[in-house]
């Protein structure tokens, strides 16, 4: 009688320790040892040795390839400015005006606020369960590194709360997620899967990404010389491709020689 108390005592700590909620997602994480290639400008195919793409939202996976859905996380993009109107409050501002990202032309989105991050996540959220509808194996939220172009408004600190809900989200799809940008910042302590590298041989900052993520970082190299740079000290280890920063259909794609 003792030992069957017992018995049931164990058995009901065990269902306890245990609940029936605590079951986290797995994801698919990039192959290594193939090429990638940059589409965020169109659609085009790709060649035998291309097993990963990455592709705007808007876009359709490429089928029998490893997809990455590309989002635009913390800044908006150039067309959608008359969605972002209708979601002003959402927008940062310095002195009634927008704070732009002067290279791209994009309003970076105010993450200062617990409340205004969770309508972002919700917004961005969409747009993630989107990108797992249609079939794609991970996202990338792209502009980590909004905060530096926010004249001071913006911290590291509420950008890693913002990039830790996205990732939450993305893993919750059951999608892979890329840190963009923020070389010697280690995502992973924020839930990152792997990384993709805009110019990293051309600033020296390869190195920060590997550190973290080893071979799982995808780099894309928009000048000759930097992606040279890059094939010879990087192209052992990581996924290189050169692209024209328009990322047009017609426009420049080199792989490293093999």
């Amino acid at each position: 009688m003792i030992a069957l108390i017992l018995t049931s005592l164990v058995a009901s700590v065990a269902l306890v320790a245990v609940p029936s909620t605590a079951q986290e997602t797995e994801v698919a994480l990039p192959p290594t040892g193939v090429d990638w290639d940059y589409q965020l400008g169109g659609d085009r195919a790709v060649p035998d040795r291309v097993g990963i793409v990455v592709r705007d939202r808007t876009s359709e996976p490429l089928p029998g390839e490893y997809n990455v859905c590309y989002v635009n996380g913390f800044q908006t993009q150039p067309g959608a400015k008359r969605f972002w109107r209708k979601h002003w409050w959402l927008v940062l501002k310095k002195d009634g005006r927008p704070v732009v990202d002067e290279a791209w032309g994009e309003w970076l989105l105010d993450l200062r606020t617990p409340a205004k991050r969770k309508a972002l996540g919700r917004i961005v959220g969409r747009w993630t369960a989107e990108c797992a509808e249609a079939g794609y194996d991970a996202v990338e939220f792209d502009n980590l590194d909004s905060f530096s172009r926010s004249q001071g408004l913006l911290s590291r600190r509420v950008a890693r709360r913002h990039a830790s809900r996205l990732v939450a989200r993305a893993h919750a799809e059951g999608l892979a997620a890329a840190q963009k940008n923020r070389a010697g910042w280690d995502g992973t302590v924020a839930g990152y899967d792997f990384a993709i590298a805009e110019q990293c041989a051309q600033w020296r900052e390869c190195g920060a990404y590997v550190d973290d993520y080893g071979a799982l970082v995808l780099a894309v190299e928009y000048r000759s010389r930097p992606f040279r740079r890059a094939c010879r000290h990087w192209s052992g280890e990581i996924a290189v491709v050169r692209r024209d920063v328009a990322l047009a259909t017609d426009g420049v794609r080199r792989w490293c020689a093999r």
